[in-house]
């Protein structure tokens, strides 16, 4: 009877830790989620404001004025893009 009673023990005892390393896993991954939306969030925030800025410039300055400005834009967007990458491969 002993013997039963401990296999039972170390059954359950077995199952809470496996539940609480669960829960602790299911809590990091939340936690890289809700960092990777928060960043890609940002990202097209800013991604959102150049377009912006470079249509508003087109309309007061013209199309000319405003090449360098939108080709400067398009690269900090394009690195934006490159960093956000690096950040997933690096988990």
């Amino acid at each position: 009877m002993q013997r039963k009673v401990s296999f039972a023990f170390l059954a359950i005892a077995l199952g809470l830790s496996l539940s609480i390393h669960s829960s602790a896993k299911a809590e990091e991954g939340m936690k890289d989620k809700m960092e990777d939306t928060g960043r890609e969030m940002k990202t097209g925030a800013k991604k959102g404001l150049r377009a912006m800025k470079d249509k508003t410039c087109e309309m007061v300055d013209g199309k000319m004025q405003c090449a360098g400005k939108k080709m400067k834009h398009k690269m900090e967007n394009g690195v934006d893009t490159v960093k956000d990458k690096v950040h997933e491969e690096t988990k």
